[in-house]
């Protein structure tokens, strides 16, 4: 045991009442199991099989402030923050730091029965179904971070939309970092989707203090029941004082359709772990990411999917351009359990190493035990193709305004993948600027300083 996690421990017994006092008694319920899943686990070490290129202690190591008697932060995100996506129309919800926000909610209504809101409040309105679903996906967590977040946590935010349900409308979480004092902050999300229902969630993650530091860590539990369709798209820009771990768990029943997205566009340190179980026959899975980094920003992905049944597809791809100083990693593993024939699985990982000082480090696995599937892996790390560049620029094209072009080209089919028309438009929008080295927050979501 390190002292960092002896620090934590200290921190969480001694001030359990208060943690458990603005909480739900559902997530009062799994704290000091999980408190006792963190004592044996402890933190991922750094430099084990799964976490070579990120040092989770390191980042715990500060003296961070945590807001365990839920002081309230002074600001209406409401009034400080405007999306503005052309043609996107969206029901917009607001976490501040690890809290959700209630003060004031969107006006449209939801179909009948769809809840939207805090996870404190969906425990209280619908106790029987938090119960069936919340942790039961992150319970085969192989490490403490996710064990962690959960002795922590104290509020979170919930999608439920149930049976036969479908919510036309997307649903858009914007979560808001804004503190005067370095924060550590545990937050936690959870979306069932009832079986034929249809849904779509974007989760947007904007820091408003750009001089103070964060420590985020973040679990998502997402359960896709019979024949259902889902979308979740994440888009991080937050800023260099930001750390972000986070870790997505998704259940899929039989015939469902999920899509998932993460886009990091700016940050400090992210690390982003995906735990995929197809446990019904023909269900999909499209799992894809991009990142652009830059300075001495960090991207760390890690993916595990596992082929529980016969018949199932999954499909991924991630895509890293990494300049000046940045690192990348991803390490990807497909796991096709006994009996699971008729899988078709693929996994894809191309990166762009634009300057000497760039690192990238990948790592993509297949783990197969059945003989009849259709799996593939492969990994490709390099610098723009000097042909390209070259024809170009015989064509007229200034040095740098080539470069630009061809690194929007190389990210297009992450981007492709998104099935909203609006916001596929819009993210291309914004990787040209940020490749152009403009202020990467979108032009339309504005942040205003109290």
């Amino acid at each position: 045991m390190t002292d960092i996690q002896r620090q934590y421990e200290a921190i969480f017994q001694a001030d359990y009442e208060a943690l458990c006092a603005p909480s739900a008694a559902l997530l009062n319920k799994h704290r000091q199991p999980a408190f006792e899943r963190f004592r044996e686990s402890g933190f991922p070490a750094f430099g084990s099989e799964e976490y070579k290129y990120t040092n989770i202690e390191e980042a715990f190591k500060p003296d961070w402030g945590i807001n365990i008697r839920r002081l309230a932060f002074p600001v209406n995100p409401y009034e400080v923050f405007r999306c503005d996506v052309p043609n996107l129309s969206t029901s917009l919800y607001f976490m501040v730091n690890d809290q959700f926000y209630t003060k004031e909610m969107p006006k449209a209504p939801l179909p009948e029965g769809v809840f939207v809101g805090s996870l404190n409040d969906f425990a209280t309105a619908y106790p029987e179904v938090a119960e069936r679903y919340y942790t039961k996906a992150a319970l085969y967590a192989v490490d403490g971070l996710t064990a962690f977040n959960t002795m922590m946590a104290q509020d979170g935010f919930v999608l439920y939309v149930p049976d036969e349900v479908s919510v036309e409308r997307p649903v858009q979480l914007v979560n808001i970092l804004r503190s005067n004092v370095n924060l550590l902050l545990n937050r936690r999300l959870l979306v069932i989707i009832g079986k034929g229902a249809q849904a779509k969630l974007l989760v947007c993650d904007h820091a408003m203090d750009d001089e103070t530091d964060f420590l985020a860590t973040q679990v998502v539990e997402i359960f896709a029941e019979e024949e259902a369709q889902f979308d979740y798209y994440e888009l991080e820009e937050t800023g260099s004082h930001t750390i972000r771990f986070s870790s997505l768990f998704l259940e899929q029943a039989a015939g469902s359709n999920v899509l998932v997205n993460g886009i990091t566009l700016t940050n400090g340190l992210s690390r982003n772990n995906y735990y995929i179980r197809l446990n019904g026959e023909y269900a999909e899975t499209s799992l894809s990411g991009m990142a652009v980094s830059d300075t001495a920003q960090q991207v760390d992905t890690y993916s595990h999917i596992t082929h529980a049944v016969p018949h199932c597809h999954s499909d991924e791809l991630f895509k890293y351009v990494l300049d000046d100083k940045a690192v990348g990693s991803f390490s990807g593993r497909i796991l096709v359990k006994p009996g699971a024939q008729k899988t078709t699985a693929y996994q894809n990982n191309r990166n762009l190493c634009i300057a000497r000082g760039a690192r990238m480090y990948s790592k993509p696995q297949l783990e197969i035990y059945a003989d009849d599937v259709k799996c593939s892996h492969g990994m490709t790390t390099g610098q723009l193709d000097e042909n390209a560049l070259f024809y170009m620029r015989s064509r007229g094209i200034p040095e740098e305004e080539a470069r630009m072009l061809l690194m929007v080209a190389f990210t297009g089919d992450v981007i492709d993948r998104v099935r909203l028309e609006a916001l596929r438009d819009r993210l291309h929008q914004l990787v040209e600027k940020r490749f152009r080295g403009e202020l990467a927050k979108c032009a339309g979501c504005r942040i205003c300083k109290e």
